[in-house]
């Protein structure tokens, strides 16, 4: 990493802004506002960094991302609103990330994310660790992603909606219900199966995989309400910490969960 700041002459830097000295900022970047910039980062041409936005350490931004603006949201009336980015994220070319709609409030991005060309992150949203969103993939306001949740290419995501750890949607699949954490989402909110690469790649082990796979079974693939599925889950003894959270997730859904596969 370097260890002197460096920003290129064709950069155009507000005075309110505060870059870290082993920071670099490529040609013809723009950073208007009070922006700051963490130990490591690199902004890379043409990107256009503004509003109220902290962004960590040895993330990378490239060419033409759109990092803080204002949100999409008529309910945007002006005032001090927030984006917060982590460590080590990787901001890939044409990415938009918007900071909040309602003064005082914050779009939250976590540590070690891909966000790849064209993905767009909306006003409010949260973002945990480790995600990957693909090229043109859209999240609306207000969507909360779990830890190490894969959304795919082109995939759309409704406002207020819920990802869960580890889920992984499907290119051009698209939802209006959370979507439950360790499942694979397909078509419109509809979870086929669990999504055991993710489990295993995350050090689950075989018998925690085994538990939730036999838990998928009787939530999403039986007939019948997936309310007395959860209660018959709940019967067990000892429920593992990831049936809890699974269970939890559910219990707490307010625009209600995805669909198990129709006709099976």
């Amino acid at each position: 990493m370097p260890t002197k700041m460096t920003i290129h002459p064709t950069a155009v830097i507000d005075p309110k802004a505060e870059i870290h000295q082993e920071a670099v900022i490529g040609p013809y970047v723009i950073i208007d506002g009070r922006v700051r910039i963490g130990r490591g980062t690199r902004v890379m041409a043409h990107a256009y960094l503004t509003g109220w936005t902290e962004i960590g350490e040895d993330n990378i931004i490239h060419m033409g991302a759109v990092i803080g603006h204002e949100p999409q949201d008529r309910e945007f009336k002006g005032g001090k609103t927030y984006l917060k980015i982590g460590h080590r994220n990787i901001i890939r070319e044409h990415v938009q990330i918007h900071r909040g709609t309602k003064p005082e409030t914050s779009t939250i991005i976590g540590n070690e994310n891909f966000f790849m060309n064209h993905s767009h992150i909306a006003h409010n949203c949260e973002v945990g660790d480790g995600v990957v969103i693909a090229g043109g993939a859209l999240l609306a306001g207000y969507v909360q992603v779990g830890d190490g949740a894969f959304i795919s290419g082109n995939c759309v995501v409704h406002q207020y909606v819920r990802i869960g750890k580890l889920a992984m949607l499907r290119g051009l699949s698209r939802t209006s219900r959370d979507v439950p954490p360790f499942c694979i989402m397909d078509d419109t909110h509809t979870v086929k199966a669990v999504n055991q690469v993710g489990l295993e790649r995350a050090g689950y082990s075989e018998r925690a995989i085994r538990e939730i796979k036999e838990a998928f079974t009787l939530l999403f693939r039986r007939k019948g309400n997936l309310a007395q599925a959860v209660q018959e889950l709940e019967k067990r003894d000892l429920l593992s910490k990831e049936l809890a959270y699974l269970v939890d997730f559910i219990r707490s859904s307010e625009r209600g969960v995805c669909f198990g596969p129709r006709g099976k």
